[in-house]
């Protein structure tokens, strides 16, 4: 399992996740930057075509967008949401904790069209 973390995800995350021993990357670090700022959709096609599993906080305009495209049977890498409420942003360390157990406990699984909400 591969980890893209969007924009609004410090690039700390991404350190800490590969000092774990975790492939991961920032969305600022990936392909130099070009996805920055980019329609949703794109990002997670091109995230797909680079095996990645994108976490991103968007609850808001993601789940829609994988609700239509399930419909649609469009295949994406998969999605690994998160919560402010059950791991604020500025808690490093603890996202990173919760990614590095779940990669652990998932990483030979498929991840296609998968979505996961992160649990602390």
């Amino acid at each position: 399992m591969r980890l893209l973390l969007d924009e609004y995800i410090s690039p700390a995350v991404a350190r800490g996740l590969v000092a774990a021993s975790v492939v991961a990357i920032a969305l600022r670090d990936w392909r130099s930057g070009a996805f920055l700022e980019v329609a949703d959709d794109l990002i997670i096609q091109a995230a797909h075509t680079d095996g990645l599993t994108l976490v991103t906080y968007d609850l808001r305009t993601i789940p829609p967008l994988l609700k239509s495209w399930g419909e649609q049977g469009v295949e994406h890498g998969g999605v690994i949401f998160v919560d402010e409420h059950t791991i604020a942003q500025n808690d490093i360390g603890a996202l990173i904790r919760a990614l590095a157990r779940l990669v652990a406990a998932e990483d030979a699984a498929d991840w296609t069209n998968r979505i996961v909400y992160l649990t602390r």
